[in-house]
């Protein structure tokens, strides 16, 4: 490590900054064609129901009116399939992922479902994304910000590109908030969580650095005063099944 080089998290592990984008890649190279069947497996489905509230929140209109959503992270197009489900005509969704095999298993799923002309795939960084301000009606991202090396860069983007009056939506695993339920939950998350990625996936260190990688995130109010700090109003968090789950919520006014 080169003297004086800015540090962050991989998992548990302290990694130089420069290093943590390259090993993430590495993650989802590896589960890209089992990363939808894994989400099933490690959530029991509830996955499924997280998503849909989230569709429920970014609302598209059911009409032909032009509404154009950015999904980050979003690779295998599982998110964008539902929001052009939920809208109109005029719905859109282009989604960006610096990862391209995920984005490889999104575009073969777009053209399996004829929706190559409503949902697009593009390979870019979230820290650096390559499309002009006010852009977008809404940004989403689900479960990927925390695999983002600069969190602030990301989310300073996610707010250059909304329009006026546009949102953003999150939806990020987070801390549990039953009592007697967090011991159960961390069992399961480091015990089990990595045996079924091992067994399904043929990688226990990707789901070992999955399952580590949502421990070190924020706290709820801690991220929602990053998302303040990038210049987002009306601000929110919700907790989803016992705070296994946190939906956030901005604003560009």
């Amino acid at each position: 490590m080169a003297p004086g080089s800015e540090q962050t998290h991989f998992g548990y592990e302290s990694v130089p900054l420069e290093d943590k984008q390259r090993r993430v890649d590495n993650v989802f190279h590896s589960v890209a064609r089992r990363y939808d069947l894994m989400n099933d497996l490690m959530s029991g489905g509830l996955h499924r129901a997280w998503k849909d509230a989230l569709v429920t929140a970014i609302n598209p209109p059911k009409s032909a009116r032009e509404f154009t959503v950015l999904d980050l992270a979003g690779g295998t197009g599982d998110v964008a399939f539902r929001v052009v489900a939920a809208g109109g005509s005029g719905t859109r969704v282009i989604v960006c992922d610096i990862n391209a095999d995920m984005l490889t298993v999104g575009r073969e799923r777009a053209a399996e479902r004829g929706l190559d002309g409503v949902v697009s795939f593009e390979e870019g960084n979230a820290e650096e994304l390559p499309y002009p301000d006010r852009s977008f009606d809404c940004v989403t991202i689900a479960f990927g910000i925390r695999n983002v090396p600069r969190i602030e860069r990301a989310l300073a983007q996610a707010y250059r590109v909304l329009k006026y009056g546009g949102r953003f939506l999150c939806l990020e695993f987070s801390s549990v908030d039953i009592p007697g339920l967090e011991a159960l939950y961390a069992l399961y998350s480091f015990q089990v969580i990595p045996r079924i990625g091992e067994i399904v996936a043929g990688d226990r260190e990707a789901y070992q650095y999955l399952v580590e990688s949502i421990r070190r995130f924020p706290k709820p109010q801690a991220f929602a005063h990053m998302i303040e700090a990038a210049g987002f109003r009306r601000v929110s968090h919700t907790p989803m099944t016992g705070g296994v789950v946190t939906s956030h919520s901005g604003w560009r006014l």
